[in-house]
């Protein structure tokens, strides 16, 4: 089972083996930001503000069914993590296999719920009239590439897990040319609008997956790994729910809060929606340490824990989330003054580039606290304690964020509800950071402490 792919998070110097896992991630996560930012571009630049509005809006039913079972994926990576800090590779093929079967026996249901349940969630969300139909539409045809999303995404849970942080950047590279070529084709030259962003972003999911399957097999032929079901371990799979399903709830409670965000900003206007959608893909941009770090944040504090190296895991926890914050301050610092020249990339009416404009530049300077309080929540989940990061979440999205959106856009201007967003991410980190004062982590000092003992 070993592979020169593979990062022991065990030992060596923290940060340069943060670094060397999360680097390809970050290239990753330039790619899926290009891969996004291709599909705005092209929208923006060939079908109008109202087509853009649409695929923005899309988005949101989209992530809310997904993101449950995305979540039940980090759970099998953490048990991965963790088994390979131990050195029980027998129990990491058994978890493989169960990711399997369970893929198929969420993907294909959620798959048909996805075309009845994204028009009713774009109804709650005021979807405005002359951005429904495509957005039904590109909805629709989006959920058809569940299989090949959740499979991707199951299948680089199973390999950061194992250490291999570089498989997922050879993914989305696949995927992001693919993508970019579609578009192209499908929009610009067929001129299927939204539909063809759709099938565009569909096509290239399975393609990832397909080849996810064919590299897992090829380089890591222990693993015994199948495209199909082959077998279902109960006692691993009641595991994998009970670390991943609170994760995946969190997530599904996040994006319920994002609809309702998606909604005060849709009661703007289209104008307003099509700003917003161009300034997110470059915020994307600045941020793409957050969700890099944040993975090699969990495959760290996982390893390690299954390795019973607490000395280690406290170290992690101070330097790693400070790293993150560092590099995404940096990078916003950039952003904020750029801009302007950026966003003419995706849109040129002067009206939607004035609210991106002004979007990019209220976010953008707080996104570093944001990038602490991830990479604090992805290293208490690969310890396994998934409520605390549960509960601060809801506090961060239910008690301040929408609130202050909704405070804002009545009683000051709705021009400027985006604000809520630092004003939360300050909040996160804040309080993310009362975790190193529970009894989880005094207990992690008392064994440090046994473990220099012995």
């Amino acid at each position: 089972m070993q592979s020169r792919r593979v990062i022991d998070m065990t030992q060596g110097p923290i940060m340069r083996k943060v670094a060397l896992f999360a680097l390809p991630i970050c290239i990753g996560n330039v790619l899926q930001q290009l891969y996004n930012t291709v599909d705005t571009m092209v929208v923006g630049n060939y079908c109008g503000h109202v087509a853009l509005a649409a695929v923005s809006t899309s988005a949101q039913p989209v992530e809310l069914l997904l993101c449950i079972f995305l979540g039940i994926g980090t759970g099998v990576s953490i048990l991965v993590a963790q088994s390979v800090g131990r050195g029980d590779m027998e129990y990491v093929k058994k978890a493989a296999a169960t990711a399997t079967s369970f893929l198929f026996l969420c993907s294909l249901p959620l798959t048909a719920a996805g075309m009845f349940i994204g028009p009713a969630l774009l109804k709650l969300m005021r979807c405005p009239d002359d951005a429904w139909r495509d957005a039904v539409v590109y909805v629709r045809i989006v959920f058809l590439g569940t299989l090949g999303n959740m499979g991707y995404n199951m299948n680089a849970g199973i390999l950061r897990g194992l250490g291999d942080s570089k498989a997922s950047l050879i993914f989305l590279f696949i995927s992001c040319v693919a993508n970019v070529v579609l578009d192209l084709f499908f929009v610009a030259v067929v001129h299927m609008d939204a539909a063809g962003v759709a099938l565009s972003t569909t096509v290239a999911m399975f393609i990832s997956w397909f080849f996810s399957v064919w590299y897992i097999r090829k380089k890591y032929p222990d693993l015994g790994f199948t495209v199909l079901p082959r077998s279902l371990d109960k006692g691993i799979l009641k595991r994998v729910i009970a670390v991943g399903l609170p994760l995946g709830l969190n997530n599904s409670i996040y994006s319920v809060g994002h609809i309702l965000l998606q909604s005060l900003i849709n009661a703007q206007g289209d104008v307003f929606m099509a700003g917003c959608s161009v300034a997110s893909k470059l915020t994307g941009i600045t941020n793409v340490a957050i969700s890099s770090f944040s993975s090699a944040a969990t495959t760290f504090s996982g390893q390690n824990l299954g390795a019973k190296n607490y000395s280690r895991i406290r170290r992690g926890a101070k330097v790693i989330p400070i790293s993150s914050g560092l590099i995404t301050g940096a990078a916003g610092i950039l952003m904020f003054f750029f801009c302007p020249y950026i966003l003419r990339l995706f849109n040129r009416e002067p009206e939607v580039l004035e609210v991106a404009i002004r979007y990019t530049r209220i976010v953008i300077p707080f996104t570093w606290p944001f990038a602490i309080f991830n990479a604090m929540i992805a290293f208490v989940n690969g310890i396994g304690e998934v409520r605390f990061p549960t509960v601060i979440n809801i506090l961060m999205l239910w008690v301040v964020r929408i609130p202050s959106a909704y405070l804002i856009a009545r009683y000051i201007d709705g021009a400027y509800l985006m604000a809520a967003f630092p004003i939360s991410f300050t909040f996160g980190m804040c309080a993310m950071s009362t975790f190193f004062l529970t009894g989880k982590w005094r207990r992690i000092r008392e064994m440090e402490k046994g473990e220099q003992g012995g």
